[in-house]
């Protein structure tokens, strides 16, 4: 493919007819790149095998450039035959965006997507995903719902757009879009996935997420990326194994409670009043109650979760499993969470096709506290 025009070059130079083969690092052919004359508006483009041709002034250099890629400069310097080797360029694709519509470059993306990696999530015991960005995206409210185990949280990304439709944002895990309504039996549809599988967060908060995933989006939408096996260039079909386990516990306790008069402060105010009586003093019994060290108690939660990651003939795995248990500090809450997963990504064909094989399963078990009894005592 091959593209000239004008160069406007001084003097009379002799053009020669250049010939080649573009590859990575790994020797495998690049198509797409661009070839192109420096300083003059003449260019051509490699082909499926790499493969190029090009017409150039015997002294000109040649900019090879492909996205993603740092570019290479070869001087021509009358050869004919000139093969270039392009390398990835980290910084470069750091820059890059990929939408539903195509690719561009962060600086030219107008939309407003907000990206949280897992080193920047909220630390500490947490039961559902939606916590692990709370107060780490400008705009976004993120509210529990209640003090219960594993609780939902009301998530507002662009405000209340209606005052019947539901306003929650369209949530996609791994790419596949879940329905965020209440799920019978658990508390919300985030708390059967388990936190410390989570890679990344990105949310996307302006209208046009419309146009990747369609109505549902007009709320934004919240892109869940799980953790993978770790993909290894080249080596041995082995790689060694990597185990990982974490475990931590916490207690938990109501921070403020009501300040009420005891029995014995409510008994003085009945025996000073002066139309009290004798019957209205015994009413009041000689009981010291605290209601509400009947109803609460301090919380204790334990959280635990093993992975194991690695790669077997040449198959990138990373296998997990957690264990979640919480009780509420409303007495007989409680919320038990087992969960496990399994990720295979190996590539084939030189690295042409990747396939994502995601399975998940989990069982949560949920004892809701009579909330009730807060307003009694």
């Amino acid at each position: 493919m091959l593209f000239t025009a004008a160069a406007g070059r001084a003097g009379a130079q002799s053009v020669i007819n250049i010939q080649g083969r573009v590859t990575d690092a790994a020797g495998d052919p690049l198509a797409g790149v661009t070839i192109m004359v420096k300083d003059a508006s003449v260019g051509a483009v490699s082909g499926a095998d790499g493969s190029y041709s090009i017409a150039a002034p015997n002294d000109a250099v040649l900019v090879f450039s492909q996205m993603g890629m740092a570019s290479v400069q070869e001087a021509i310097g009358g050869r004919t035959a000139i093969d270039a080797v392009l390398t990835e360029d980290a910084l470069s694709l750091d820059d890059v965006v990929i939408i539903g519509y195509g690719q561009v470059k962060k600086k030219d993306l107008t939309g407003s997507v907000t990206t949280v990696q897992s080193k920047d999530f909220q630390q500490g015991q947490i039961a559902s995903p939606d916590r692990l960005i709370m107060g780490r995206v400008a705009g976004v409210q993120i509210t529990p719902g209640n003090g219960a185990p594993g609780s939902g949280s009301r998530i507002r990304i662009r405000g209340g757009a209606s005052l019947n439709a539901s306003n929650d944002p369209l949530i996609v895990l791994d790419g596949v879009p879940l329905d965020n309504s209440n799920v019978s039996g658990a508390p919300s549809v985030l708390s059967a996935i388990n936190p410390a599988d989570i890679e990344s967060m990105n949310v996307l908060k302006d209208a046009s997420a419309t146009a990747i995933y369609g109505s549902r989006a007009s709320n934004g939408v919240i892109i869940i990326t799980t953790k993978k096996g770790e993909i290894v260039q080249g080596g041995a079909a082995g790689s060694p194994v990597k185990v990982a386990f974490s475990t931590q516990g916490t207690l938990q306790t109501i921070a403020n409670r009501l300040d009420l008069l005891t029995g014995d402060q409510i008994r003085e105010i009945v025996r000073t009043h002066p139309r009290t009586t004798a019957m209205s003093q015994r009413l009041v019994g000689a009981e010291n109650t605290d209601w509400q060290d009947q109803i609460y108690q301090t919380a204790f939660g334990t959280d635990n979760n093993l992975s194991v990651t690695g790669r077997v003939w040449k198959i990138p795995f990373r296998v997990s499993g957690g264990y979640f248990n919480q009780d509420g500090t409303l007495k007989t809450g409680n919320m038990q969470r087992t969960s496990g997963a399994v990720n295979l990504n190996p590539k084939f064909f030189d690295n042409r096709l990747q396939i994502d094989l995601n399975v998940r399963a989990s069982n949560t078990q949920t004892r809701y506290a009579n909330t009730d009894a807060i307003g009694s005592a």
